[in-house]
């Protein structure tokens, strides 16, 4: 395998008239990490992926493959290869004829293609496979194909264009974790794009978070979910409780009547809004809590429950353990939380 190449966004920017689908953004993946680009639909992550790939030129800015600069490359000129989110296999070929194409189109020499690919799907667990057609294979076992049709060409860069979208929910657990271990175990330089906050949870070194064309925040899954900077961040990374309230001078957050002593720092006095994951909420006795409030539901999720609670912070999701005997729909409960699982954001 080619020795993975790293990619370096400076000051990139990509026009369409007026409209900035990218602006002005900066970023670096170094060699042999996978980094997700998560945001919202229109947020720019898809247009992002398309400069790296070349598929988009710049109006703006510099872009970097592996030290050398690629701005004004075709495609064909950029080492890098990509996985659609359709996984674009050719449905007349067999599986060992879809993964001989890219080396193919490079080099007519068929019995070193066919090497290549064979080695490529055994090292993704495809052998015994080569000669159905991917009408014959499940959807995970198609994806594994279509990356192994973008590694045959040993690129410096992966490229993964919302690779888990057309899998139900078990299988896009199995096959992300797959993707990872790949990754991982292979040294790929990757940039990845979801919308799905799990997933990029799950698998990235680094998360770029994208918002309305231009970085967010970026940071390792523990520093988005845990510190996000904002708060749509904060709403836009896993569930979150978002309380609007006043931060006193006193350093006591007072909302709806009830508040708690802050122990964060680096907030000033003023306007707050207050974040709390369902996770770090527990229900106790009426009165034995930071505030009261009434349990409205309480959905059986298997492993835990899912309540929502009316209260004078308005409502409130959380997890409860089954069998938590403060845990029915109607029951008046306590709220509780350690003031240290509590993430003040300013405004």
């Amino acid at each position: 395998m080619a020795q993975p190449g790293g990619v370096v966004f400076e000051g990139v920017s990509r026009r369409y008239g007026d409209v900035a689908a990218v602006d002005d953004v900066s970023f670096t993946i170094p060699p042999g990490e996978l980094v997700t680009l998560l945001g919202p639909s229109g947020c720019g992550k898809t247009t992002t992926l398309r400069l790296v790939a070349g598929l988009e030129a710049p109006s703006a800015g510099r872009i970097l493959i592996g030290g050398a600069d690629v701005t004004r490359r075709a495609a064909s000129e950029r080492d890098v290869s990509m996985v659609f989110q359709s996984y674009a296999l050719f449905p007349h070929m067999t599986v060992l004829e879809n993964v001989c194409y890219g080396p193919l189109s490079v080099n007519p020499d068929r019995a070193r293609a066919r090497d290549l690919a064979q080695a490529k799907l055994a090292q993704l667990g495809l052998a015994g496979l080569e000669q159905r057609l991917p009408s014959e294979l499940s959807g995970g076992q198609q994806q594994r194909v279509a990356v192994a049709r973008s590694l045959v060409l040993e690129p410096a860069v992966l490229l993964f264009d919302e690779p888990l979208s057309n899998l139900d929910a078990k299988l896009r657990r199995r096959v992300r974790q797959e993707i990872r271990e790949l990754q991982q175990s292979l040294r790929l330089t990757v940039l990845y794009v979801t919308h799905d906050q799990a997933e990029a949870l799950a698998v990235s070194d680094r998360i770029i978070v994208m918002d309305r064309g231009r970085i967010a925040q970026q940071g390792t899954p523990a520093d988005l979910y845990e510190r996000p900077a904002s708060r749509f961040l904060a709403d836009f990374i896993g569930d979150a409780n978002l309380v609007a309230g006043e931060l006193t001078a006193q350093r006591r957050f007072m909302a709806g009547g009830a508040g708690f002593a802050v122990v964060q720092d680096g907030v000033p006095p003023g306007r707050a809004t207050l974040a709390l994951r369902p996770h770090r909420l527990r229900l106790v006795a009426p009165g034995a809590g930071v505030l009261d409030g009434r349990c409205r539901r309480a959905d059986y999720l298997g492993s835990h429950l899912e309540l929502l609670v009316d209260s004078a912070w308005g409502e409130l999701l959380l997890f409860a353990p089954v069998g938590d005997p403060h845990a029915a729909a109607g029951s008046a409960v306590g709220l509780a939380f350690d003031p240290a699982d509590a993430l003040l954001l300013a405004g």
